[in-house]
């Protein structure tokens, strides 16, 4: 599958992500900024980072139910249109030196809560606008997009724009949505058959999406072995900084160059997912990627040098974008078009749920013992996954059968 075959809409697809991504890198960082101009408090802070995480645990499920209700493709451009004019809104605050904690409250709060609609209406659209055997490369390409207009451009460009003019960079992500919107507009309509219509009460549908995931075994089974590794991915995630500096002895300086490992590793994963999974079958090929970020977590628990880290750490995160392109591939393959949102919307949020209390071990943990057991825990908790997978997974998903008899 040639880029070319992937088509118009998925170009069309992929470049209002990517304009999205890129406008999100900018506001991410320039909203920890305006909020360390409004306070020094760090409690105040970390509220503002609450308040743009809360909203996917709160309102994913019923993001999901009216990704299935409404069309998608309008769905998306209309988010889009909202979230523009949100951060215009931000802008003009800005500019007018009326930032407040409350304002960024909201904001942070009201731009996540849109974002699980998008997210989950961009998940269900994927498998109308390319066909089903090119969905790991279409997830692949969407995430190497992100990758370089969040991480190589969009987040180092979010510091300078902010030190030029704080409105500047929230009225850059404002026009990014803007042009996401009318590129999704752009898309061909669906076939009117795609979009499901209204049968019951949200919490029924909810329900509903949440028993096909769990009626379809090997769904059901890589859900939760992902909730697993975002266990250990948020832990070592939440330490990174201190283990870098004191245990591979990256010099201050030379952090941004160490982070930028986990960048470049990704965008290698994100463009070699798709030739995996054709070469391997997807199930297979997720067995062998976790069984690759197992050995290089524990070389990275073992380095003791800059070089030796980061390389490790690259690959870990390339098998951490691998993992996350062909699990959505093949949910997307698995699910019946009209439940596609909401049983996408279950599968993040069984995803994410461990992800916070990662974090609170590891900090727990490395507050009493140290950073060092921290990764070596990660490590030996990636080897539990990988070995529950090699036994439990299968080439062929014996799952529930969809409305059209495939399983």
């Amino acid at each position: 599958m040639t880029a070319t075959a992937l088509g118009r809409d998925f170009r069309l697809l992929w470049s209002a992500a990517v304009s999205s991504r890129f406008g999100d890198a900018l506001r991410t960082p320039a909203l920890a900024l305006l909020a360390a101009t409004v306070t020094r408090d760090p409690r105040i802070i970390a509220a503002v980072t609450v308040a743009g995480q809360l909203p996917p645990l709160l309102f994913g499920l019923l993001g999901g139910v009216y990704a299935d209700r409404w069309d998608r493709r309008r769905t998306m451009a209309v988010v889009d249109g909202v979230r523009a004019g949100v951060v215009a809104a931000l802008a003009v605050v800005v500019a007018l030196d009326r930032v407040s904690v409350p304002v960024l409250l909201v904001a942070a709060f009201l731009l996540a809560a849109l974002g699980t609609l998008f997210d989950s209406a961009s998940f269900a659209l994927l498998p109308a606008v390319v066909p089903a055997d090119a969905l790991p490369r279409a997830n692949g390409r969407l995430q190497a997009g992100s990758a370089v207009a969040g991480g190589f451009l969009g987040a180092p460009a979010a510091g300078v724009l902010f030190a030029a003019a704080p409105a500047l960079p929230f009225a850059l992500d404002a026009v990014t949505f803007a042009v996401a919107a009318v590129l999704v507009l752009a898309l061909a309509p669906a076939p009117r058959s795609r979009v499901r219509r209204r049968r019951g009460s949200v919490w029924s549908e909810i329900v509903e999406g949440l028993r096909w995931l769990r009626a379809h075994r090997t769904l059901w089974r890589l859900t939760l072995l992902t909730a697993t590794s975002n266990l250990a991915i948020s832990g070592i995630m939440a330490v990174l900084v201190l283990y870098a500096l004191d245990v591979l002895r990256v010099p201050p300086a030379g952090y941004g160059l160490f982070a930028a490992a986990a960048i470049f590793g990704g965008l290698a994963g994100a463009l070699g997912a798709g030739r995996l999974a054709a070469r391997l079958g997807t199930v297979p090929a997720l067995r062998v990627v976790l069984a690759g970020q197992t050995v290089a977590l524990t070389g990275f628990a073992l380095a003791r040098h800059p070089v030796p880290g980061g390389l490790a750490l690259a690959v870990f995160a390339a098998g951490t974008v691998v993992w996350n392109s062909l699990w959505a591939s093949y949910g997307q393959r698995q699910v019946p078009g009209e439940l596609l949102g909401r049983v996408g919307a279950a599968q993040r949020m069984v995803g994410l749920l461990t992800a916070p209390l990662g974090a609170a071990l590891a900090g727990l943990a490395a507050a009493a013992y140290g950073t060092v057991p921290v990764a070596g825990a990660a490590a030996g908790t990636f080897a539990l996954v990988t070995l529950t997978a090699w036994r439990t997974l299968r080439s062929a998903a014996p799952g529930v059968l969809s409305r059209s008899g495939v399983a």
